[in-house]
């Protein structure tokens, strides 16, 4: 693909975008990143978007949870064995999916997201945002959950969608623990690298990665990473606005998801 002023520009702005969803709300990175370099930038391999997408996610991923680090909202031991515990669903889930249609499994993903929207809309935010600390004392009560939630639904849906799960992280991190949307946020971006890094490597040693656009969206994704991390930090204290933020991203996306899923349907039938 030849890279113009256009396309590197396309590109940057790409970068951007994914970079602020990662920052803000923990999630996004994979559902943007593909349809962007495919119908904005024209990367003429759905492949290759693919395994590019997922190089600059996971960067992008690591520079956000690196933010997140500094403002102290990272729970590493949570964050170690859910993503443990969600690399292992999400092999059980990918070996599931191949028994669907792809434009069928697009609808039902999307499905999946607007409900878990909705949830973040109905959940009070006084009824979550413990100081959630992993501990000898504690792991009797939040181990067994981290697991049960990392493996599934998490895993086994991100396995089964073939996706980061940035989204389901999320809601499963405040299912799983009761800790606070910001820490919950945080926390996600090691999982969303965890899974990037192993989608990236595989296409990497296909020959699926264009390393050129890989390297502009990181580029651009630096930017939007740190403006999304800051304007999360602010949104601290407001709780109510950030569920909403993370909710309309996430029913938007899932009824966008829906129709084109259920368009392709009616088109093959």
């Amino acid at each position: 693909m030849v890279l113009g002023l256009l396309p590197i520009a396309l590109l940057l702005g790409s970068g951007a975008l994914v970079g602020l969803t990662l920052g803000l709300i923990g999630g996004g990175g994979s559902v943007l990143a593909v349809p962007l370099l495919v119908y904005l930038v024209g990367v003429p391999s759905a492949h290759v978007a693919i395994g590019s997408s997922a190089v600059a996610v996971a960067a992008n991923a690591a520079w956000g949870l690196a933010a997140h680090a500094r403002l102290g909202t990272v729970k590493w031991p949570c964050a170690l064995v859910f993503t443990t515990a969600g690399v292992a669903g999400a092999f059980i889930g990918a070996s599931s999916a191949s028994q669907f249609g792809g434009p069928l499994l697009l609808a039902l993903f999307g499905l999946v997201m607007i409900s878990i929207g909705i949830y973040m809309i109905s959940v009070r935010p006084e009824s979550i945002g413990q100081d959630v600390r992993l501990t000898p004392e504690t792991a009797r009560h939040l181990l067994p959950r981290l697991l049960l939630f990392g493996v599934g639904p998490v895993g086994l849906l991100s396995g089964f969608f073939g996706i980061g799960g940035g989204f389901l992280i999320v809601p499963g991190l405040v299912l799983a623990t009761g800790m606070g949307l910001q820490n919950a946020i945080g926390t996600s971006l090691f999982a969303v690298t965890a899974f990037g890094l192993a989608t990236a490597t595989s296409y990497a040693f296909s020959g699926l990665v264009d390393w050129r656009i890989a390297a502009l969206v990181i580029l651009g994704g630096v930017a939007g990473t740190l403006i999304g991390t800051n304007t999360n930090a602010h949104l601290a204290g407001h709780k109510r606005a950030l569920a909403g933020i993370f909710a309309g991203v996430v029913i938007a996306t899932g009824l966008y998801i829906v129709g084109s899923g259920l368009l392709k349907v009616l088109a093959v039938s």
